[in-house]
């Protein structure tokens, strides 16, 4: 007998009845008790057990936590990301105070540029806030006697005038405190609503307060605490120096810089989210905007559960989730195989040339079952469709060895800006926590050698340039001699390198070497 699942176990006892009632007409009651009475029973049970789970959801959502009474008191553990503060577990609801300082200084957008940075905690989001249903919470908000301005602070996940703002404006060397319940379970936004509002959500006034449900969220192996936002200053990305705010590109909604955790760079190198094969993870993904909407992803992995817009919906095998601005989103997955999964925001200029790009790196034993890696490399040939071996040696080509340093540097350039401009972008500057620069590179300058063996045979694993690590691959280039040459000569003398000069014959004595085994990306 063959029976078709349907996700609503209610609609497949209708039809799982309809069908024995027609069976009955002719078969004997022996053969229905032998072969459909169990499959009725089943169906009878998960129809009995989804009512039961709706029934209790219901009862859930019924509950007044606005009368729920509290037991003792607590201090809140506040955390600054990635980090989160510990899960509330099974605990009695409680008098939560929350004591949270307001800071204007001055901090590092990305490499060379500063910016001056309004901050709940002293960083970007503000500290991370843990509460469950039925806390009260006492809310003290103070504003450092160095600050210039006035704020306030509007939770979402407070019921009440401007979410807590109307009760809470503060000059600088002063505090307020304000009480309020929580009495809806999710993960909530919290900002700045001083006037102008845009101006103080876009310098970094954003966090997450949490609100668990009664008995807390399903434990998991990590969690961290992820916020995107968008910022906009006078110079364009990456001019260096102390970079004002621009009102005028914030309201064209013209972004120089689109991050993760108010910076490039903040969750890459040093500060990368880490986790082992077959731990879960669960990141709280906030959106501060105060503009953009973000597609959050992870290159590689999947996600399990996506509680939707933060709240008790649940989404399952999700790749890409939306994260309004002013909204949040709880993802969790579980890691099944070793390496650097890329956290993007999937408005995918936004990641390579913007910043909202994070990593993940997992530690693990391989799992050739779920994923091999490279099994074959070839070359690609339109015209034919057998795979090629990748070109090591003798490879016959044309060249100008009479070339002028000039029009060596010509050709570079136009090669250049055909094989190497995506990812080491057009003054060499590269992708921060992605692909490493080539301007003033000392990689570059060490080893005339070693940069033109990357060219020829690619390059992956970790690599430290200027001072940053970079873990990322480079493929080997289908290039000429001469070709490999002149690229390389251009780069050599543009952006402040050592103006080495890289001729053919330099090139073929590489290309004649034993090509380098390179660590795999995995390892």
């Amino acid at each position: 007998m063959t029976i078709i699942m349907y996700k609503r176990p209610a609609s497949l006892l209708y039809l799982s009845i309809l069908k024995i009632t027609q069976i009955l007409k002719h078969q004997n009651m022996s053969h229905f008790l032998k072969n459909f009475l169990p499959v009725l029973v089943l169906l009878v049970l998960m129809v009995s057990c989804q009512k039961k789970e709706k029934e209790t959801k219901k009862q859930e959502a019924s509950k007044d936590y606005a009368s729920y009474v509290t037991t003792g008191d607590l201090t809140a553990e506040l955390t600054a990301p990635p980090h989160v503060p510990k899960p509330v577990g099974n605990r009695d609801a409680k008098k939560l105070t929350v004591e949270m300082e307001i800071k204007e200084e001055e901090g590092e957008m990305t490499d060379g540029v500063r910016y001056m940075y309004w901050t709940f905690g002293g960083s970007v989001p503000g500290s991370f806030i843990r509460t469950r249903v039925g806390d009260e919470v006492e809310f003290t908000l103070s504003n450092h006697p160095d600050n210039k301005l006035p704020h306030n602070i509007d939770l979402h996940a407070v019921t009440g005038p401007g979410g807590g703002a109307t009760s809470s404006l503060v000059a600088p060397g002063h505090s307020k405190t304000f009480n309020f319940k929580c009495i809806n379970p999710g993960l909530y936004v919290y900002h700045c609503a001083t006037a102008p509002v845009g101006m103080h959500i876009a310098n970094g006034m954003y966090g997450l307060i949490l609100v668990e449900p009664e008995g807390g969220l399903p434990p998991v192996d990590r969690e961290y605490y992820v916020m995107q936002g968008d910022f906009y200053t006078k110079g364009k990305y990456g001019e260096q120096g102390m970079q004002p705010f621009d009102m005028n590109k914030a309201v064209d909604e013209h972004a120089d810089y689109v991050v993760f955790n108010g910076k490039v760079g903040a969750l890459t190198g040093d500060g990368s989210l880490t986790a082992k094969v077959g731990e879960t993870v669960r990141i709280f993904m906030g959106n501060g905007g105060p503009n953009l909407v973000s597609s959050f992803h992870v290159i590689g992995e999947i996600f399990d559960k996506v509680h939707i817009e933060g709240g008790d919906l649940i989404n399952e095998n999700v790749q890409t989730t939306l994260v309004p601005a002013g909204g949040a989103a709880i993802v969790e997955f579980k890691v099944d195989v070793p390496g650097t999964f890329i956290l993007v925001d999937h408005s995918i200029f936004r990641a390579f040339n913007k910043g909202a790009l994070g990593m993940l790196k997992v530690e693990g034993k391989e799992n050739a079952k779920v994923y091999s890696g490279t099994t074959q490399e070839g070359i690609y040939q339109p015209e034919g469709g057998t795979i090629q071996e990748m070109p090591t040696s003798g490879k016959k080509e044309e060249e100008n060895i009479n070339k002028s340093l000039a029009q060596q540097i010509t050709d570079g350039k136009n090669l250049y800006s055909r094989t190497c401009f995506a990812c080491h972008q057009s003054e060499g500057q590269g992708i921060p926590g992605a692909f490493p620069p080539l301007a003033k590179a000392d990689y570059l300058n060490a080893n005339v050698n070693r940069a033109i063996s990357t060219v020829l045979h690619g390059l992956s694993g970790e690599i430290t340039v200027n001072g940053s690590k970079y873990n990322s691959v480079m493929t080997s280039q289908n290039l000429t001699d001469q070709e490999i040459a002149d690229v390389l000569t251009y780069v050599y003398n543009s952006w402040g390198n050592n103006k080495t000069r890289v001729t053919a014959e330099m090139v073929k004595t590489e290309r004649a070497k034993p090509a380098p085994k390179h660590k795999d990306i995995h390892e």
